[in-house]
């Protein structure tokens, strides 16, 4: 897009530039329960992109400091974090409908009310729905490591998408990302140590420790049992 100032420029000049995207598509089919589960509760826990730009007081008739996780799967670990803690407001985006259905599922068994989903793509939420300095938490926990060395570039964690995040936390909030691929949390490290106003919280200034806010995955002790690492980086918004 060199001799173009933005994609929309681009478009109108009829030329196609790609753009980044948080998410490779895969199709996934609903099960019954899933299906049944979204069409019960997406209309008291979904939120769309269409809407545009979120009040969280609106949303959940709280100030409740907000967290935001990208990618969160089938989504048992954020409705874990969101029944553990009720005076936290928690949103989950994810892209593939099953995950939303199963996340949806558990949330409704749980009994949350803390908890609001997007079905769409990270970074139009993030541009199009979320307000500058907005966002306590943002979490990315075990996305795509695409490991594969040609690949790299499709990994989510880059320096302009880490920046887009930052913009969207409040000073003294947190960003927490979480991998079991050692290559990509040395990639991690490096973009984030390298981003103006982010502050390690590790005392080796590298990783901590998994934080007790973030539950543990049977796909993560499964690793574990087998000698797999997993690394967690914590940095603050200064």
């Amino acid at each position: 897009m060199s001799q173009f100032k933005s994609a929309e420029e681009a478009a109108a000049a009829g030329k196609y530039v790609r753009t980044v995207r948080s998410f490779v598509k895969r199709e996934g089919r609903l099960t019954k329960g899933q299906a049944a589960a979204i069409e019960r509760q997406w209309p008291k826990m979904g939120l769309n992109l269409n809407n545009g730009l979120l009040d969280f007081q609106k949303v959940f008739g709280n100030d409740n400091p907000v967290t935001f996780e990208i990618g969160f799967g089938m989504g048992h670990s954020l409705v874990e974090m969101a029944a553990a803690e009720p005076a936290r407001n928690f949103i989950g985006v994810e892209v593939h409908e099953p995950g939303v259905g199963a996340c949806l599922m558990a949330a409704e068994q749980a009994g949350v009310n803390n908890l609001r989903l997007y079905n769409d793509d990270a970074v139009e939420v993030l541009k199009q729905c979320v307000a500058d300095q907005s966002l306590d938490t943002v979490q990315i926990f075990f996305p795509d490591p695409w490991h594969k060395k040609r690949h790299h570039k499709r990994r989510i964690i880059q320096p302009e998408f880490v920046q887009q995040l930052v913009q969207k936390i409040q000073l003294g909030g947190t960003l927490h990302l979480a991998t079991d691929w050692e290559n990509y949390a040395e990639h991690m490290l490096e973009v984030l140590n390298n981003t103006p106003n982010l502050e390690n919280t590790s005392t080796t200034n590298d990783y901590v420790p998994r934080p007790q806010s973030r539950p543990s995955t049977k796909f993560e002790q499964r690793g574990e049992r087998k000698g797999h690492g997993v690394w967690d980086l914590v940095f603050k918004v200064r």
